[in-house]
């Protein structure tokens, strides 16, 4: 693309490097063919000028999402573009429906969660940031609506990422699609269960990735008709099976070998293995282990793997028994035999090794030995037996093993070329797995993926690398066929002529490896078929048949070597093993040997073949068994509409935050993506629409663009540049290769020129500057010149009489300073004699003191000697003193321990004697209780025989008295009678006498008793009341404590238990079906009774009146509050039956009819009486009238709360109405019931109630059957209610309360999310301005200029305006039903709370709203938001204003001018202080200035904040960017009682209809 036309000096350019590929830099000079090119990094360099390609340099430095609007669409061009968006870890980059996956090394879980999902899910493509979600959804919505199989090819080198990218790809088509399978598992999750068994048996270690799949994949995800997931299967495609038997340093094997030897030892035991290194198969290569890889975990997880995947434990044991033997059959070596041309086994380890490899297989020792050393050939005149040197035999061990292995991991191919019955092949493990994971057969389509290798080169290429090579040069055929008609499309879309459009097709190397006959994998099956046919001679028979292809080459002083040019370049391969590795056939020994194994696990993997069979597979070649595949493959594909995924290692250390050019660029030349470039540069590679093509040329002919519309201000643009060949399409510029370079030089001149007349008046402008500057400066320092030449002057004299004076005072300071020197000199003489006498009187009285003092301490240590001495003699006296009387205390102490026996006896009788008063303790203790039982007995006794004492006393009191009467009687009564002298007997009166004292001692006795008795009972009652206090009060503290805690823990568990599982159960019991059926039943039984009733009263029945007296008990109220309860005796008759039944009857019928004309008001009435909902009112009264609350048993919240469920409709002024209805009457109830029931009952329910929601139902359920009390919805009612006091409610009341509360949430929720949904089409157009309002010049008059920017705003404010007028609308309606303004607010707040999120995760998605101007647009469009809510006022609009805070800092960032000064604590603090740092992060990165063409933030701020996301992602590995919505319900029922606290319901007009009756005469009474 590079010419002398478009490459002039100071053009930015690409040059090629040896160290970074490509290195860009600026043309300073050009001479003849050679451009001289200074680069960015200083270096010069000269490079031709048909080698370098120009540069976008007004490319953003974020890069594109979409390489197609790359201005150069050129090698460099796409490297750079990729290089930048890795960077800042955006590793996903389009190139028109091409996605291109860089493996980030690095987890990036925010990129892939749910919230992800659900922004991409229906998103249009490319509208979003390139994701492969994104094309996962067009190929799911591509299946739904046009009927059509999908696939998604993934493709790419090993270790690029292209298993983590098909995993992720079908974990979006499982959200999407959505099916639970069997067992509860998604078939997502188990196709991707099935990946460790794959992967442990068909991936290996190679020199690029530790991981590296040896076989292709290809998943199918089966559909039905509704677009939901209904199966899937697995399709593998050429495991390389030479890896079993030939590995090179430093490769692995395949995994599960590793994984075996590494196996518990047990297993190792059962299976006689142990370190890898001592198997043939496994140390060819010093490689045993793999970085970060624990083979024995693996071992068990891939066991676990089998597991779930349905391969049980017997089957994998066989498996895990087949690889063993393999392994020990690589360990058989063979010598020379006995017999020419023969061989045997080596040694005993040779031996023992195929004794086991004959018990691991569970075959024929003595036939396995023979069918590896012979070769039995068939004959028509019988079989002939040839027995195999030991090159031969080792050969047909190693294709032994390699048969074995590749029919255990899949033979689905061979089964269907050689007709086996399907039922002997579930054994493998790919059929397993698909078995395990259910095929749909009758799937209406499929969406597949494929992973498959990418195209391979490397030093050492043999058949393995041919196959994966044919097999990339299909798929790229495949792709440039589609690229080319994606091309197609679009000049047809945009109605151009592309007939003329063509691109090299790559069929010419497919005939020559595939084409049959002629091609090389048909010569290799020719020569495979010949026995004596060497590689030498299949490579001589290649040279001769291609000498002449201009793909096929020789190199030079090569024998079996040839070069193959593909599409990605030219590989050569070594054919020296191309005719072992091609040869597939069963030799016939190991069929018939292995077919009659015991196992039948290894039976089953060689079936006998039938006849036509086995003369089919004499001959059978890997080539054209791959060739099958591939065909196979082919077709599925050429069915399917493809989306195509390559995935890019940046780096071979397989490290993040490296870009390794020339590595991105091979694979990207292996990938085809520079194929599909080449294809689009053969056409028309630059595409721009008519706005964007105007907006960067139209400066180029300014003098014809007034008054013209943007397509012939482009087709002006072209023409007056002189471009040939150009096209102009409905929307879009067409321009070949080299036009933009060309038109960008054109632009560059005039930029260039307007630029040197800008700088020639800026510098004139600025030399005249200048030189006003320099004359003001020089007239300023004469001035100051002159200024110094009179200081200096002045300066002069003042020093000459300053020297005078210094001098006067010079000598007078002499003078004084010889006098004072003198005098210091006497005085200096005088002080040293005085001191020197001084001294001599000091040391005098020094010595004298001395001498005293040493007289002193002399004679004070003689006398401390002299003490000392007398003290020592003291002390030795007394120890020997004492020390002779502790020898006699000694000798007594010894003759003390001889009596030692004595002692004993002398304790043993002290012991006795203590047992002995023990016991009699013991029996003093009995002897006391049995005392003061039988004193207690006879107490009583004594109390007894007083208290018959006194009867009798009073008895004879009685006598006396009833005497006394009889004789006043008797006197009264006697006649007179004549006095005589009485004869008084003295004897009876002193007996009698005699007797009275008797008695009174008695008396007397007995009441001191009894004095003594209730003294006695005095003081234990007074002691009994005290402790009963002491035992009240320690009661009623315990009983008010538990009170307490019965009234928090009921409200706080059982309440609130109650408020969430009633309100979820709320709206499922009253739309269950079950419960109508249960209504419809009652009502049948309620009808039967009703007719048995019927019959008894028509029946003549004489019941005869029985007399029952019953204990009812009767509640006195008193005027503390307090009540009592008493048992009064009452007569109760019972009455004529006939009677009853009639009372209740029409009571039932008074109750109904009542029910019945409360609900037709309740969906009739919709008025409002100051702010009030009249219906919602009125039930309340009612229901409080007829005291349903207190009810057991009522049907009337039923059938409420059907009524408001069948009355919602969809339409928002209804939703209003019923959730101002339903909020007043919540509140109305929940103001009415208690919170808590009494203390007694608290305390009954806490021991006996059941502790959970459910029981305490079926409790209150199983209670309602008995005849408690039902409300009979009768209005004549005794007394009136009082409004004011709360009453205790039933379960009914409280089901009731809860229904409403789900109702009153539903109803709020359907509002918010209508609201949502009728403003979320005008979100997705306010998120990005419209192109009419981008920075664009404008010409023209100025009266023009003005209406066009006033049309133009009022164009781009539609959409915010009908989102305001939603708004507005939603509100009037609020207000008209007078809902809460509580509830209003919480709207309001959430819709904006959801505005928030959809405009903020949608300008993080988009690179294209990160733009200056669309940061002006959408600001523009919040401040009409915030005008409503000033309109709204906080009344009604609250905090909605405050929800916006995210994209309010967003748009503010994006307008932010001078953003390359700020710093990470500026933005972060005080700029967008809501943000995180991945938000601002993607925000900066993304940013681009449309308007002014300013920078974003610098490369310190965005290096910080990459090293804090690297940060947090370890310490939180699932932080998301994006928000979520609020969906909860943010009000509780204290909130909104808060706000209708001033509800009354007095002066309530009722409807006419309750007003005619009279037991709604009740509503007309005024209520206090």
């Amino acid at each position: 693309m590079g010419t002398p036309v478009n490459i002039i000096v100071g053009s930015h350019v690409w040059a090629e490097d040896p160290d970074e590929a490509w290195i860009d830099g600026e043309v300073k000079g050009i001479e003849g063919r050679n451009a001289t090119i200074v680069t960015t990094e200083g270096k010069t360099i000269v490079a031709d000028i048909s080698n370098i390609y120009p540069k976008d340099s007004e490319a953003p430095p974020a890069g594109v999402d979409d390489m197609t609007k790359l201005a150069y669409l050129h090698e460099p061009g796409v490297l750079h573009n990729l290089a930048s968006r890795f960077a800042l870890n955006e590793i996903y980059t389009y190139t028109g429906n091409i996605l291109i996956a860089v493996n980030p090394f690095q987890r990036l879980p925010h990129l892939y969660d749910i919230h992800m999902m659900e922004q991409y899910k229906g998103a249009a493509f490319g509208e979003l940031s390139p994701h492969l979600f994104a094309v996962a959804d067009t190929s799911y919505r591509a299946m739904i609506n046009e009927q059509n199989s999908q696939s998604i090819l993934v493709s790419g080198e090993s270790g690029a990422g292209k298993t983590e990218t098909t995993k992720m790809l079908m974990r979006y088509l499982a959200f999407m699609g959505g099916r639970s399978s069997t067992e509860g598992r998604t078939v997502e999750q188990q196709v991707l269960e099935s990946n460790p068994v794959l992967e442990a048996f068909g991936n290996a270690k190679t020199v690029k990735n530790n991981n590296s799949s040896r076989f292709g994949k290809f998943v199918e995800i089966q559909f039905d008709k509704h677009g939901k997931i209904s199966g899937a299967a697995v399709r593998t495609y050429l495991l390389e099976r030479s890896r079993v038997c030939q590995v090179s340093d430093p490769e692995r094997n395949y995994h599960c070998f590793y994984m075996l030897c590494a196996a518990p030892p047990e297993d190792v035991k059962k299976f006689k293995l142990g370190n890898p290194r001592s198997f043939h198969y496994l140390n060819q290569t010093n490689c045993y282990e793999v970085a970060n890889v624990n083979d024995a975990r693996e071992y068990l997880e891939t066991r676990n793997a089998m597991d779930v995947v349905g391969i049980n434990q017997d089957e994998q044991d066989a498996i895990f028994r087949v690889v063993a033997a393999i392994l020990h059959l690589g360990n058989i070596e063979f010598i020379k035999g006995k017999e020419a041309d023969s061989s045997k086994l080596k040694d005993e380890k040779a031996l023992y090794h195929l004794q086991t490899a004959a018990e691991l297989l569970m075959c024929d020792e003595k036939a396995l030995e023979d069918s590896l050393c012979q070769r039995v050939i068939v004959t028509p005149d019988g079989n002939i037996t040839k027995p195999l040197d030991p090159d031969l035999a080792a050969l047909n061990r190693d294709a032994l093993a390699k048969t074995v292995y590749s029919r255990l991991f899949d033979c689905q191919l061979l089964q269907q070329t050689l007709g086996i019955r399907s039922s002997l092949w579930k054994i493998r493990i790919v059929d397993k797995i698909n078995s395990s994971i259910g095929q749909d057969a009758n799937a209406t389509s499929i969406i597949g993926v494929l992973d498959i290798y990418g195209f391979e080169s490397f030093k050492i290429n043999s058949f393995e690398q041919l196959c994966i090579n044919l097999t990339n040069e299909k798929l790229q055929q495949h792709f440039n066929q589609h690229v080319f008609k994606m091309e197609q499309e679009e000049y047809k879309r945009e109605e151009i002529n592309w007939s003329y459009v063509e691109f090299i097709d790559n069929q010419d190397v497919l005939d020559l490896i595939e084409k049959k006959p002629g091609g090389i994998i048909a010569l290799l099956d020719e020569a495979c078929m010949f026995p004596k046919s060497t590689h030498e001679t299949f490579a001589q028979k290649m040279y001769q048949t291609y000498k002449g292809h201009k793909r096929f080459s020789k190199p030079k002083l090569a024998r079996t070597d040839f070069t193959i040019n593909h599409y990605a370049g030219d590989v050569t391969y070594q054919a020296d093993q191309f005719l072992d590795k091609n040869k597939d056939y069963v030799v016939a020994e190991h069929q018939a040997l292995l077919n009659a194994s015991k196992c039948p696990f290894v039976a089953n993997l060689f079936p006998l073949l039938s006849e036509e069979a086995s003369k089919q597979s004499k001959f059978s070649s890997i080539g054209t068994r791959f060739k099958q595949q591939l065909q196979a493959l082919m077709e599925t594909l050429s069915t399917t509409e493809p989306h195509y995924i390559r995935c890019v290692k940046p780096n071979a250390v397989l490290k993040p935050a490296i870009f390794e050019n020339f590595n991105v660029l091979n694979q990207l030349r292996c990938g085809g993506v520079l194929e599909a470039i080449r294809i689009s540069c053969a056409g028309y590679p630059t595409k721009r629409t008519f706005d964007e093509f105007f907006d960067r040329f139209g400066m180029l002919v300014p003098d014809v663009l007034d008054g013209v519309d943007e397509k012939s201000a482009c087709i002006a643009i072209c023409n007056r540049m002189g471009l040939k060949g150009y096209q102009i399409g409905k929307t879009k510029v067409f321009l070949r290769a080299g036009q933009m370079a060309e038109l960008d030089a054109r632009r560059a001149e005039v930029l260039a020129n307007a630029a040197r007349r800008i700088q020639r008046q800026i510098r004139t402008h600025l030399t005249r500057k200048e030189f006003i500057r320099q004359r003001r400066a020089t007239t300023y320092m004469q001035k100051l010149w002159r200024a110094q030449l009179a200081r200096k002057l002045y300066e002069i004299m003042r020093r000459e009489a300053a020297s005078i004076c210094i001098q006067k005072n010079a000598r007078a300071h002499t003078a004084r300073r010889n006098y004072t020197n003198q005098q210091a000199s006497a005085m200096v003489i005088q002080t040293g004699l005085r001191a020197m006498a001084a001294r001599n009187e000091f040391r005098y009285r020094r010595r004298t003191k001395a001498a005293t003092l040493i007289q002193t301490q002399w004679r004070g240590f003689q006398a401390f000697s002299a003490y000392n001495k007398k003290k020592q003699a003291t002390l030795t006296l007394q120890c020997l003193w004492r020390a002779r009387a502790a020898r006699k205390e000694l000798r007594k102490l010894r003759m003390a321990a001889r009596e030692t026996g004595a002692l004993k006896e002398a304790k043993d009788k002290l012991e006795k004697r203590v047992e002995e008063l023990t016991w009699r303790l013991e029996f003093e203790k009995h002897l006391r209780i049995d005392l003061e039982e039988a004193k207690g007995q006879e107490i009583s006794k004594l109390q007894n025989a007083l208290h018959e004492m006194q009867v009798q006393l009073e008895e004879a009191h009685t006598a006396i008295i009833r005497e006394k009467e009889a004789a006043k009687i008797a006197i009264q009564q006697a006649p007179p009678v004549v006095k005589e002298v009485p004869v008084v007997d003295n004897t009876k009166i002193d007996l009698l006498k005699n007797q009275n004292e008797a008695l009174k001692g008695e008396v007397t006795e007995l009441k001191k008793i009894v004095e003594e008795f209730e003294k006695k009972y005095s003081e234990a009652q007074k002691e009994n009341t005290a402790r009963l206090k002491e035992a009240e009060e320690s009661f009623m503290r315990m009983s008010q404590l538990q009170e307490t805690i019965g009234r928090l823990e009921l409200n706080l568990s059982n309440l609130e238990a109650e408020n969430q599982v009633l309100r979820q159960q709320a709206l499922v019991a009253t739309t269950n079906e079950d419960l109508f059926e249960e209504m419809k039943n009652l009502t049948d039984k309620i009808a039967n009774l009703e007719s048995e009733n019927e019959v008894l009263r028509n029946r003549p029945t004489s019941i005869e009146q029985v007399i029952s007296t019953e204990r009812i008990p009767q509640v006195k109220s008193f005027n503390n509050g307090h009540q009592t309860e008493e048992e009064l005796q009452t007569t109760k008759e019972s009455v004529p039956f006939v009677p009853i039944l009639t009372k209740q009857r029409s009571l039932t019928d008074r109750q109904q009819e009542n029910h019945d004309v409360l609900i037709k008001c309740l969906m009739e009435d919709k008025r409002f009486d100051k702010k009030r909902p009249v219906a919602a009112c009125i039930v309340y009264k009612a229901l409080l009238q007829w005291r349903s609350f207190e009810a057991e048993k009522t049907n009337i919240f039923d059938r409420i709360i059907h009524t408001i469920r069948s009355s919602m409709e969809e339409s928002i002024s209804n939703l209003a109405y019923w959730l101002s209805t339903t909020s007043t009457l919540l509140f109305l109830v929940q103001s009415t019931l208690k919170a808590s029931n009494t203390p007694n009952v608290t305390s009954f329910r806490s021991r006996n109630s059941p502790t959970t929601l459910f029981g305490r139902m079926a409790q209150g359920l199983r209670s309602s059957s008995f005849p408690m009390g039902v409300s009979s919805g009768y209005s004549g009612m005794v007394g009136k209610p009082n409004t004011h006091s709360k009453v205790e409610p039933k379960y009914p009341a409280l089901l009731f309360k809860q229904h409403l509360t789900a109702y009153l949430e539903k109803i709020y929720g359907m509002i918010r999310d209508s609201l949502k949904k009728e403003i979320s089409p005008f979100l997705n157009l306010c998120i990005q301005a419209p192109r009419s309002t981008r920075a664009r010049s404008i010409r023209g008059p100025s009266k023009n200029i003005h209406s066009n920017i006033v049309a133009k705003q009022q164009a781009s404010n539609i959409h915010w305006q009908s989102i305001v007028n939603s708004l507005d609308h939603t509100l009037g309606i609020m207000t008209e039903n007078h809902v809460p303004s509580i509830i209003t607010r919480k709207i309001f707040s959430q819709v904006f709370s959801f505005i928030n999120v959809q405009l903020f995760n949608s300008l993080l998605l988009r690179r294209e709203c990160c733009s200056f101007s669309n940061g002006e647009y959408v600001k523009a469009g919040l401040q009409e938001l915030e005008q409503w809510c000033l309109k709204a006022k906080d009344e009604f609009a609250g905090s909605s204003w405050d929800e916006l805070q995210h994209i309010r800092q967003a748009v503010g960032f994006l307008v932010l001018h001078q953003k390359p000064q700020k710093s990470l604590d500026e933005i972060t603090n005080e700029l967008c202080s809501m943000l995180s740092i991945p938000q601002i992060y993607r925000i900066g990165t993304m940013f681009w200035d449309d308007k002014y063409g300013t920078h974003g933030l610098s490369p310190d701020v965005i290096g910080k904040m990459r090293a804090l996301m690297a940060g947090d992602s370890i310490n939180m590995p699932n932080n998301s960017f994006l928000l979520d919505v609020d969906s909860r319900i943010p009000f509780s029922m204290e909130e909104m009682s808060r706000s209708l606290n001033d509800i009354n319901l007095s002066c309530m007009d009722p409807p006419p209809l309750l007003r005619q009756r009279s037991d709604f005469h009740f509503l007309l009474q005024p209520i206090d």
